[in-house]
């Protein structure tokens, strides 16, 4: 069975950029998928980052229920693996901060963490990136420095809280994707 591996944090710590590394340095042998916060927003025009509703929360969240199964089972499988923009950690984390902050209901924040139980131990590698990158305006992603300081605290909670396989990678794009290849066993 192929490896299930994501990036995962707050808005603007560099997940992106390491999946497009990934995809050049790892030259076709890794299946990936894109970010899906940006999807919602685009294929259904659902608010996203402090905007977020119930509806945006639960079509996240069942994103990241196809993207951790649908990988598993699909026919003739020939990559080593996948390789998620986010998972369900970041499902998690933002729904708890909307659900706290008063923008998503509390049976869609509980449907969050059993989904979140389910789906975490499906997760072979998880990559932390690390927040020390300046925010950028993309013109998507929220810029509010409150805001992403919030859920970097939610994060690391998360992450001390549950047993999940993460591995923080920090430094410059070079030194991460170092950490990256290092750990999917492509130290090329």
């Amino acid at each position: 069975m192929s490896m299930l591996i994501s990036f995962t944090g707050a808005q603007s710590s560099g997940k992106t950029t390491l999946l497009k590394e990934c995809k050049s340095a790892l030259n076709g042998e890794w299946c990936y998928v894109d970010e899906v916060t940006r999807y919602v927003r685009k294929r259904y025009g659902e608010q996203i980052n402090e905007g977020g509703t119930d509806m945006t929360q639960l079509l996240i969240i069942n994103n990241h229920i196809e993207n951790t199964y649908l990988p598993r089972v699909m026919p003739n499988n020939h990559y080593e693996g996948v390789i998620l923009d986010r998972c369900i950690l970041d499902g998690v984390v933002y729904t708890e901060w909307l659900y706290e902050n008063g923008k998503v209901s509390k049976w869609v924040y509980d449907y969050s963490r059993k989904v979140f139980k389910r789906l975490i131990s499906k997760m072979d590698i998880i990559f932390y990136t690390d927040p020390s990158i300046p925010i950028k305006d993309d013109g998507e992603r929220s810029t509010s420095k409150k805001f992403r300081d919030e859920i970097i605290k939610k994060f690391n909670t998360y992450i001390k809280k549950n047993n999940m396989p993460v591995v923080v990678v920090k430094g410059s794009v070079k030194e991460r994707m170092k950490t990256i290849l290092e750990n999917i066993g492509n130290d090329r």
